[in-house]
């Protein structure tokens, strides 16, 4: 990657992922710099990642080569007014944000920008994140380069052709971490209540996820299908299982969860 100077406005838990893996895979501390409100987050940061860091977005901003937007979508708007007097036609803007469409950012810069919409989940700090990324026809090849290889600091990229894209993202990679969570949740609180020790049941659970999560890479020749069947013995303890979450409409309750996560994004882009 170029040594581009990075700014992250924001210093929550996506931008924490993000220098994490920046940093892990070599990029220069002394490129990077993040602003925040909260001192203490800032410390945290420069503490363990020994990135710069600051109060001020518009000394920053102007300091960088490519601004990443890492704030809540109801902050967006505010954050970026106060920026508006910077001339950031030789910038490239990075936003994180879910939800708000990427003409809205000119408006609220009041400038031509060049911008890149990203969908960045939390793993991304272990090296196992998924980013989906959007790009319009006037983005250059350099500067989707330069965003493919900071995203890449921390797992795959996947470029989407349509924006709207992007909240189908959300929904398969950017929010289902914490589907994931419950669900391993749920199972070692049952596994609890059936009497096993919660260490040990946390430990028999977050393995088999990530027993079966590797199972999925590395049988690419495989549907998803068979790779249940093969576990799935006729008449078995498996076969009960399952069948008791098929009866539950477990399917349905996904594809319902999932919907309501992309209609979530979509009513986002109209309230922002």
């Amino acid at each position: 990657m170029t040594q581009a100077k990075v700014c992250f406005i924001g210093a929550g838990n996506m931008t924490r992922s993000i220098v994490s893996g920046l940093i892990k895979h070599g990029y220069p501390a002394e490129r990077v710099q993040a602003t925040n409100p909260s001192q203490a987050k800032l410390d945290a940061l420069h503490a363990d990642f020994g990135v710069a860091v600051s109060n001020d977005n518009v000394k920053a901003a102007e300091q960088a080569d490519v601004i990443v937007l890492s704030v809540k979508p109801q902050l967006m708007q505010q954050v970026c007014e106060q920026m508006q007097s910077l001339d950031l036609s030789n910038k490239l803007v990075i936003t994180i944000a879910a939800g708000i469409p990427a003409a809205r950012y000119s408006e609220y810069f009041n400038q031509d920008i060049t911008l890149i919409r990203t969908m960045p989940n939390t793993p991304t700090q272990l090296g196992f994140g998924m980013t989906g990324m959007y790009a319009n026809d006037n983005i250059s090849d350099a500067h989707k380069a330069i965003c493919q290889q900071l995203m890449q600091s921390g797992g795959k990229v996947v470029w989407v052709e349509r924006e709207d894209e992007l909240n189908q993202v959300i929904a398969l990679a950017g929010s289902s971490p914490a589907y994931f969570f419950l669900f391993i949740e749920s199972m070692i609180e049952t596994g609890v209540r059936m009497g096993m020790d919660e260490g040990k049941a946390r430990v028999l659970a977050e393995q088999a996820a990530l027993g079966a999560a590797q199972m999925v890479i590395q049988n690419q020749d495989l549907s998803l299908a068979q790779l249940r069947n093969n576990v799935t013995s006729k008449g078995g303890t498996t076969a009960q299982a399952i069948a008791t979450f098929e009866q539950g409409g477990l399917r349905g309750l996904v594809d319902k969860a999932m919907s309501n996560c992309v209609a979530k994004a979509e009513d986002m882009a109209k309230t922002f």
